[in-house]
């Protein structure tokens, strides 16, 4: 039975709450993502080397990109866009394993995650601002604009999950009808091409993710 990529496919219940398959993937990942961290940390040293240096490479690579969008110190921003990007890139690319669908191809989890960086804004905000100053960033450049600014920010945040949604789907989509057609080799290309999109739509949703959050903290022009 086909189902609409609008619609959540039901495993079981907890209570009254509905616990889709969408869901259980993203359980899986981020159990499977913790116990990969803490078994590739915790043997870290001093004196960095292989795997060691390969991952503080990236780390450092992260800070650095969200130090330049910022201007400022990226330390507190790094757990949350740094894991932001991580759980995106290990989500988009998952989709190529048989049998598991992307999340990120579900419209909840881009909705869900576009809602997180929602929060991270107005809780930056507030933290590094004050939330006087915050508020009154919404009556700039005229007072008159605080319905378009709060538009604004809603609209923004639901761009954010339809792109990421949108691009993700349509490129298991195209595969999964490559595959049904052509048979097993053909996709590869296209497969090639789904995980290039998928690194960059993370990229993209992070960048994104930053400057909204740069915006809130008055570090980046609204």
């Amino acid at each position: 039975m086909n189902h609409s990529p609008l619609e959540s496919v039901i495993l079981f219940h907890i209570g009254i709450i509905p616990i889709s398959r969408t869901v259980v993937t993203t359980w899986g990942l981020m159990a499977a993502m913790t116990v990969a961290s803490w078994i590739v940390t915790r043997k870290f040293r001093v004196d960095a080397g292989g795997w060691q240096a390969m991952i503080e490479t990236v780390v450092l690579g992260i800070e650095e990109q969200i130090a330049a969008l910022l201007n400022r110190d990226a330390a507190p921003f790094l757990p949350m866009l740094g894991t932001l990007f991580i759980f995106l890139v290990v989500a988009n690319l998952c989709g190529i394993v048989p049998g598991v669908s992307a999340p990120t191809a579900s419209i909840e989890t881009p909705a869900a995650l576009a809602a997180i960086v929602f929060l991270s804004v107005h809780y930056y905000g507030v933290r590094i601002q004050g939330l006087g100053a915050y508020l009154r960033g919404y009556l700039r450049p005229n007072p008159i604009m605080l319905p378009f600014n709060i538009l604004s920010e809603l609209t923004r945040s639901f761009s954010l999950a339809m792109r990421l949604f949108g691009n993700i789907m349509s490129g298991e989509l195209i595969v999964a009808i490559v595959l049904a057609l052509a048979g097993l080799l053909v996709p590869i290309p296209f497969m090639a091409f789904g995980i290039l999109v998928g690194l960059v739509q993370a990229y993209i949703f992070s960048v994104l993710a930053a400057v909204y959050i740069g915006g809130g903290i008055g570090a980046i022009e609204k």
